[in-house]
C-alpha cells in the first residue's frame, strides 16, 4: 500500500468511527442557542483557526445564527496577543462580548486545550470562563478532546487511527463535521448557491 492509499484508508476509518450520536447532539445545542437568540463564539488555533472562519461564515449564512471567531479580526488578536499575552486573547475578547448563559461556545481544536502541558492555554482559559458563565460548550477535537471534551455540552472527538496523522486528520474532519452541521435540516435555513441554480 503506498502512501496515498495508507492516508486515504485511515480517513476511511476515522469516518466510520465518528460518533454520529454526538454530532446530532451538537447540532441540537446550536438549534437551541439560535432559538434562544443566543450567540455562537468558535475558538481555534493554527489550521482550527481557519476551520473556524469558514464555520463562521456557514453558520452565519445558511443557518441565520449569529456566530464569531476571534481569529477572524488580527488586529485585536496581535494587540492582545502582544500587549496582554497570547494565553488570555479567547477569553478577553469573550469578556468585551459580554458572553451569556444563552451563548454557545464552539472549541476546534486537535488537543481541546491542556493546561499541564502547556498546550492551548488560550482554549483552556475560554473554556473555563464558558463554563464560569454557564453557556454551553461544543468541540470538534482530536487525541483525548482535552479540557475542551472533559468540560463540554457535547464533544465529537476525531478518533485517531495514525498518531502520525493526528493533526492531519483532525483538522480535516473538522472540517466534514462543520459541512455536515451546516447542512443539517435542524440548522440550514438559506439554501446553497450551487445547489440552488438550475
Amino acid at each position: 500500500m503506498n502512501f496515498t492509499e495508507q492516508y486515504l484508508a485511515e480517513a476511511t476509518r476515522v469516518l466510520r468511527q465518528l460518533d454520529v450520536a454526538m454530532i446530532e447532539r451538537v447540532v441540537a445545542l446550536l438549534a437551541e442557542t439560535r432559538t434562544r437568540g443566543g450567540r455562537v463564539f468558535i475558538l481555534g488555533v493554527g489550521g482550527s483557526a481557519a476551520n473556524a472562519s469558514h464555520m463562521v461564515n456557514d453558520l452565519r449564512k445558511l443557518a441565520q445564527l449569529e456566530t464569531y471567531a476571534p481569529t477572524d479580526n488580527v488586529s485585536e488578536l496581535t494587540a492582545r496577543t502582544n500587549d496582554e499575552g497570547w494565553a488570555s486573547v479567547f477569553v478577553e475578547w469573550l469578556k468585551v462580548s459580554g458572553l451569556r448563559a444563552s451563548d454557545l461556545v464552539m472549541v476546534f481544536s486537535v488537543g481541546g486545550g491542556n493546561l499541564e502541558k502547556n498546550v492551548s492555554p488560550n482554549l483552556v482559559m475560554a473554556v473555563q470562563y464558558a463554563k464560569d458563565r454557564g453557556a454551553r460548550i461544543v468541540g470538534v477535537v482530536g487525541r483525548d478532546g482535552g479540557l475542551t471534551a472533559q468540560l463540554a455540552d457535547a464533544c465529537v472527538i476525531v478518533p485517531t487511527i495514525n498518531p502520525v496523522h493526528v493533526t492531519a486528520h483532525t483538522e480535516a474532519f473538522q472540517a466534514v463535521i462543520a459541512h455536515l452541521i451546516v447542512s443539517h435540516p435542524a440548522l440550514k435555513i438559506a439554501p446553497t448557491k450551487w445547489e440552488s441554480v438550475r
